[in-house]
């Protein structure tokens, strides 16, 4: 018979999170060496992480967190709503997001390979999803520099935890306005900022269909220049904020409505899970 205690199987299961059985067996496997069995079992969740890396992660969470004068947007997806709305998951992504935080991280790539406690963010990952039994892969993340921030987290279910998340960086003192502004963000989900920041080879892929649409509908040549340039415009209140209608009032743009409110937004962060 193996050397171990039901002391030793509570042990490993609160610290790796493990099934009854699977911790059991691998101590008996191990002849009761807890670290023996602690490595037998991070194996077999690698194992079990290698077979699940060809499966679509569409569910999972976003979160956010300020800290001086930065703001983080991460995208935690897994596999299906329920693992989404289970007390571990987001546990580990509350986890996730302090590590990246504190090591200020700057994009997906640092943020993987943050410290935290003995590992990094990527091993940590790892390691729940191999206790959950589910893939789970931290997708985005976004950081902001700013003045000042609003967080929005919309649910779109009261029984999983936020799926859009916005970040909005801006100066000036109305926060009622920011926040409104960061709900219109989630709703219409805007691209850029402004018109000046979309690539010009997008600008000229989009002139040239609204120009060939145009031609179709056997406009005068004459009027094509005003026509195209127009619809062009309309393109723009689609993929630039600043430019868009207010959701809250469509005879209004969203950048009339922040310079009315003192507010000058220097940047946004969009985040839908699984779109």
């Amino acid at each position: 018979m193996a050397n171990f205690s039901v002391a030793d199987v509570q042990l490993l299961r609160e610290q790796l999170g493990t099934g009854m059985l699977d911790t059991k067996n691998a101590l008996v496997e191990a002849g009761g060496d807890l670290e023996k069995a602690t490595e037998i079992l991070r194996l077999k969740g690698a194992k079990g992480n290698a077979k699940r890396a060809d499966r679509s992660t569409s569910e999972g969470l976003v979160a956010a967190r300020e800290k001086g004068g930065t703001a983080w947007l991460i995208e935690l997806a897994c596999e299906t709503d329920f693992v989404a709305k289970n007390d571990k998951f987001i546990a580990l992504a509350d986890g996730v997001l302090e590590a990246i935080v504190l090591a200020g991280a700057t994009d997906l790539e640092s943020a993987l390979a943050a410290p935290a406690a003995t590992k990094t963010v990527a091993d940590v990952i790892d390691d729940q999803a191999a206790v959950i039994g589910e893939k789970i892969v931290l997708r985005r993340v976004s950081v902001l520099n700013g003045d000042k921030f609003e967080v929005y987290l919309h649910k779109t279910s009261k029984d999983l935890p936020p799926q859009v998340g916005v970040v909005l960086a801006y100066t000036g003192d109305d926060a009622e306005t920011a926040r409104a502004i960061a709900q219109h963000i989630s709703f219409a989900n805007p691209e850029y900022l402004t018109r000046d920041e979309v690539p010009v080879e997008r600008i000229d892929n989009e002139r040239r269909i609204v120009e060939e649409i145009t031609r179709a509908e056997g406009k005068p040549e004459a009027a094509l220049p005003k026509i195209v340039e127009g619809r062009l415009g309309a393109y723009f209140k689609q993929v630039a904020l600043l430019e868009q209608d207010y959701a809250r009032d469509n005879k209004l743009t969203v950048g009339r409505v922040a310079q009315a409110a003192g507010l000058t937004i220097t940047g946004f962060a969009r985040f839908k899970v699984g779109a």
